[in-house]
């Protein structure tokens, strides 16, 4: 097992890495809309989206994937309420491709996050 760790996502907050690679499978760990340049918490659906997907996404790459190899996502949000505008951010970010996914809605979240997620990618190096 490889661990993975990403210079464009932010600092694990807890006692873990970025992810881990295991022969061709790379596994994340769950991100939250943290930036890593001002160390602030995005709360707005949209931006708190496109901003947890580019982590993700920086992760796969630092274990050799890319965005057509994320097989697929786990999202866990605190509320449905806004399940249409992180559709629209989600098919905006993937285009064509179209991987497995879950959604969840939890009671709570690390740092009072408004949504976590994590991926499963293969590596193609």
């Amino acid at each position: 097992m490889e661990r993975i760790n990403s210079q464009i996502a932010p600092n694990a907050i807890g006692p873990y890495c970025h992810g881990t690679k295991i022969g061709n499978l790379i596994f994340t760990s769950g991100q939250i809309p943290l930036d890593s340049v001002t160390d602030t918490l995005v709360t707005e659906t949209r931006q708190a989206t496109r901003l947890v997907l580019k982590n993700l996404l920086s992760i796969v790459e630092a274990g050799g994937g890319k965005l057509e190899t994320i097989a697929k996502v786990d999202i866990f949000v605190k509320s449905l309420e806004e399940y249409a505008a992180l559709n629209e951010e989600y098919a905006a970010f993937f285009g064509e491709h179209k991987p497995a996914r879950v959604i969840t809605q939890v009671s709570d979240l690390p740092a009072n996050a408004t949504m976590e997620m994590a991926m499963v990618a293969l590596s193609i190096e």
